[in-house]
């Protein structure tokens, strides 16, 4: 199916050029094109609808990134999108319940969504609020904590914070 079919008249993503926006150019996307976002949605029982379509194809079509609800947001609306933050919020949580994305909380407050879903770990950079992977081959964790009665783990997230080494005086 043709973008112009998925996507009813005045709804197809528009692409701004590179100096408007961090979208990129259509030659720079390296990840998803139209017709493996929808068959990435049907391969997990979604349904591949308009905003799934749309988000999904912003989402992937990258490679792997690490983005906030309120990142896609802006990238959805930028490429003139008509989604609302409710909708990416609930989209972005459909997609990690089966198993299209990673959800990796740094804190309370925020949370990012991995289109990487191999097993691996992260860095953040905490003055620039920015995930970076490491492979898991690079931490090795210890005792793992044994579950309670009827859970099993899932798995192991490590983050590790950064922050600039201060300078140091000259004395």
């Amino acid at each position: 199916m043709t973008q112009s079919r998925i996507f009813s008249a005045g709804f197809v993503p528009q692409m701004p050029a590179k100096a408007m926006s961090p979208l990129p150019a259509r030659t720079d996307l390296n990840g998803c094109p139209w017709h493996d976002v929808k068959e990435k949605l049907r391969g997990v029982g979604l349904r591949p609808t308009r905003q799934r379509m749309a988000l999904g194809w912003i989402l992937f079509a990258k490679g792997d990134r690490h983005v906030t609800a309120e990142m896609l947001y802006e990238e959805a609306t930028l490429a003139k999108v008509p989604v609302s933050l409710a909708t990416v919020y609930n989209t972005l949580h459909q997609f990690t319940e089966v198993g299209l994305l990673r959800q990796v909380a740094v804190d309370g407050s925020k949370a990012y969504f991995d289109t990487n879903n191999s097993e691996h770990h992260h860095f953040f950079v905490e003055d620039k609020d920015d995930l970076m992977d490491i492979p898991a081959s690079d931490v090795v964790v210890g005792k793992a904590p044994v579950a309670p009665e009827g859970y099993e783990i899932a798995r192991i997230d490590v983050v590790v914070r950064l922050r600039r080494k201060q300078a140091q005086g000259l004395a």
